[in-house]
Order: structure tokens, then sequence, then C-alpha cells
């Protein structure tokens, strides 16, 4: 039997509800370039960090351009996005996100977020959940997208916890493939069917409670 001692959190979707601006962001940049982009097309950015979310829409587009305008392009979608996450308030977490945050720390269990946004630091102090987390590792603190484990090795190691000891919290199939390559349980945030390589699946945090984070207890 291993118990849990750490939780680490995605970010989009999971805690908060960001990723309606992300979409209308991206929507608004394929728009500027001649294509639509839909919601579907969408759920292939979920997780994903920046430039290869654009690598992804500029694909769809059946567009290609050199590294200088993909930049210009990434920043002109980045600022449409902060331009909305500023307005952002308390209001926007997600239903359970700060009872089960509350509760992992009352329970001793440690917090940290695993996210590829570049403005996790802006969202967290605008929605007042960064003191809640002993660790925050975000896309200023990595290399590498998700699926690859990075994100979750980082926050693991900044908690001084092995990976075998973590569970994670993801809305993305990329995310539940990173978090399984750590080494690392992974309970996915959304809908079975697109999460059901997770250990388990709830359909927000309002479900998730620190007894039923101790089912998950068992080797993998």
């Amino acid at each position: 039997m291993t118990s849990i001692k750490a939780c680490l959190f995605d970010l989009d979707g999971v805690l908060v509800d960001t990723a309606k601006y992300h979409y209308l962001a991206w929507k608004r940049l394929a728009k500027d370039l001649g294509f639509t982009f839909t919601e579907q097309d969408n759920e292939k950015l979920k997780g994903v960090s920046r430039m290869a979310s654009l690598d992804i829409l500029l694909g769809l587009g059946g567009l290609e351009f050199g590294d200088a305008k993909k930049q210009d392009l990434a920043e002109r979608k980045n600022g449409w996005y902060v331009e909305a996450i500023s307005k952002m308030d308390h209001s926007e977490i997600l239903p359970g996100a700060l009872e089960f945050l509350k509760a992992c720390r009352d329970n001793g269990i440690k917090t940290a977020l695993g996210s590829a946004s570049k403005n996790a630091m802006t969202i967290l102090d605008n929605t007042g959940l960064t003191p809640y987390f002993d660790a925050i590792i975000d896309g200023t603190h990595t290399t590498n997208a998700k699926p690859d484990p990075e994100v979750f090795l980082l926050g693991a190691a900044a908690l001084s916890v092995p990976p075998g000891q973590c569970v994670v919290f993801e809305d993305a199939e990329a995310g539940v493939e990173a978090a399984h390559r750590a080494g690392m349980r992974c309970v996915g945030v959304g809908s079975p069917a697109t999460l059901g390589q997770a250990e388990a699946v709830v359909p927000s945090l309002q479900e998730m409670t620190v007894e039923r984070l101790n089912e998950l207890s068992i080797v993998r």
C-alpha cells in the first residue's frame, strides 16, 4: 500500500475556468488568419504549451510561418488572453476546487500546481488561490510540454515527495499521459470518454474528498 503524500493540479479546466478565454483568443487568431477554429479543434490544445498549440492551430489552417512570425502570432494571442484574465476574480474558481485544496492541506497532504501556462501566477493571484500551494511549477519553469512528464516531476521534486506518492488532477489526455509517464496516479476531471486512462474520473473537484483520495492508495 502506497499512501498519498501530495496532490499536483493542472490549472485550466481543473481549478479555474480559464479554458474559455484560451479558446476565444485562439478562435480570434484563426479568424484573423482566414480560417475557422471550433470548440472541437480546441480539445487538441488542452494541456499543451503555447507554441505547441500555435503549431496545431496553424496545421489546422494549413499554414506555415517562420519562427519570428510564429512568435508574433503567439504574443498577439497571449495579449488577448492576458487582457481577459486580468479581470478574473475568485468567482471563476471551479466548484469544489478551493474546498478540496483546503482539505488536502488540513490533512497534511502537500499541494503543487503543474501547469503549462506562463500566466499561472496572474490567475492564481487574481483568484486568491496562491496561498494554497506549497509549490508552483508553471510554463516559466519548464521546457517540455505535456505529455512530457517534466512539469509533474519538477513539482514532486519541489515538494520532496516521491512520484509514486503523488496524485495528479488533470482535464486533458496529454496531462493524464504525463502523470503516468512521471510514475504518478491520476484523477481525470471531466468526461470518462476522454479521460478513461486515469485511475479515477470525476466531473469536478466537488466530488473529491480526502477519503476518496486515500482509495487511490494502491500500487499502480
